[in-house]
């Protein structure tokens, strides 16, 4: 027999029956919830049987891969735990590797300000001796223009005029004695 067809009597019984007595009304009813749901169990079986069975195997992958992402969460917070407990020990190797290179180039910084300072004392003793040297000459060449002049001062003041003549005339012999004698004039 067709669904339909049942369905339709039954509602026409149930429209029947609720002229009648409750009881009888009560039980169309019953009878119709009954027919309702034998008809849905008996075409939602399969899909909803289907759909359980697909819920309970996604269920069961859900539970396993949760189960994995657990374990893998517990090996990355072990992970974390070692790298947490090392990080001690690493900061005070940095720490120390930093001191050490402080160190380091607080000496290389010390070695370029000895060799610059060393540069700077050479070059100034250079130029002292150079400015030293030049002062001599200096002092060599002012001494010997002040000698010049004095022995000039005494030489004007102890020649007179007669010595002057007789220096003079004696120079002039000299010169016409020069020729004779191959062209040499001695003082």
């Amino acid at each position: 027999m067709d669904v339909g067809l049942i369905l339709a009597m039954m509602a026409e019984h149930a429209a029947e029956a609720e002229h009648g007595s409750p009881i009888v009304g009560m039980i169309a009813r019953l009878v119709n919830f009954a027919i309702l749901a034998g008809t849905l169990v008996y075409f939602l079986r399969s899909p909803i049987a289907r759909h359980l069975g697909d819920r309970g195997t996604q269920i069961r992958s859900d539970l396993v891969r949760a189960a994995g992402m657990r374990t893998s969460a517990a090996a990355q917070l072990v992970a974390v735990e070692q790298k947490m407990a090392a990080l001690p020990g690493e900061l005070d190797a940095l720490r120390k590797s930093g001191a050490e290179e402080a160190a380091a180039e607080e000496a290389r910084i010390r070695q370029i300000a000895e060799a610059e300072r060393a540069r700077l004392v050479e070059q100034a003793r250079r130029e002292i001796e150079s400015r030293l040297m030049l002062a001599e000459r200096e002092l060599v060449a002012r001494t010997a223009d002040l000698a010049v002049g004095i022995a000039a001062k005494r030489v004007k003041a102890a020649i007179t005029a007669e010595d002057q003549a007789r220096l003079v005339d004696q120079y002039l012999g000299q010169l016409a004695a020069a020729p004779a004698a191959g062209g040499r004039v001695t003082a």
